[in-house]
């Protein structure tokens, strides 16, 4: 199976989502968008996983103009069938490319949180890792899988999984994040860093058996969808 990883910047991972795509017999591509050039023809990718961003899917600046390319990719991929894992920003692109709205959350979500699951069965309710701003309203053809107070915590169109929390992170590449500007924003939020980061080291075990769990959710999805 040829699954594509999708990353935005040089400190993203797959990480734990990674690990349990190889588990079952993946082989992964990553590419960095859009530094590293185009996004793949669909018919040489087999699953993709879309990663978070700093950037929102709404932003309007010249400079980000590669964002319709993804949205337009997105919707390529789900002609010709190819399942995606769309996380955090990945989901909120999955919500756009489908007839969804992005905007503003009320305010930032950020740390380790118990969700709302509509399904247990596909979405544990964590607790998952929270680090975004914005908030998705899926399209209507979607099923709301996952809630919290600020919105929707995950969902699935047809054979895509797109999840807001980020069931990838491991305490390194937290620390990645943190250094890369990201201490500021989870202070503003009222997170101690080194306390989030503690924690998330702490939570590795767990949260790499979550991971897992929802690769087989999109694995169920991608088969029926």
């Amino acid at each position: 199976m040829r699954v594509t990883v999708v990353r935005h910047h040089e400190e993203d991972s797959a990480g734990f989502i990674g690990d349990a795509f190889e588990a079952r017999g993946a082989e992964l591509t990553v590419r960095m968008f859009p530094s590293e050039g185009p996004l793949p023809a669909p018919a040489g990718v087999d699953h993709v996983i879309l990663l978070g961003a700093t950037f929102s899917v709404y932003d309007k600046d010249p400079e980000r103009a590669w964002i319709a390319a993804e949205l337009a990719w997105l919707r390529q991929l789900d002609e010709a069938g190819v399942p995606v894992l769309g996380i955090c920003f990945g989901a909120q692109a999955l919500a756009a490319a489908f007839g969804g709205r992005v905007e503003p959350a009320a305010r930032k979500e950020v740390g380790w949180s118990v969700i709302d699951t509509l399904d247990p069965g596909l979405i544990p309710a964590g607790p998952w890792l929270e680090f975004h701003g914005d908030q998705c309203h899926p399209p209507q053809q979607a099923r709301v899988l996952a809630r919290s107070e600020l919105g929707v915590q995950a969902f699935s169109l047809g054979r895509h999984l797109a999840v807001q929390f980020h069931p990838e992170v491991d305490g390194a590449q937290l620390g990645r994040w943190l250094e890369a500007g990201g201490r500021a924003e989870a202070e503003q939020a009222g997170q101690d860093p080194a306390r989030f980061l503690a924690e998330t080291v702490a939570a590795e075990l767990a949260a790499r058996d979550r991971a897992d769990r929802l690769v087989q959710s999109a694995f169920r999805l991608a088969s029926t969808g």
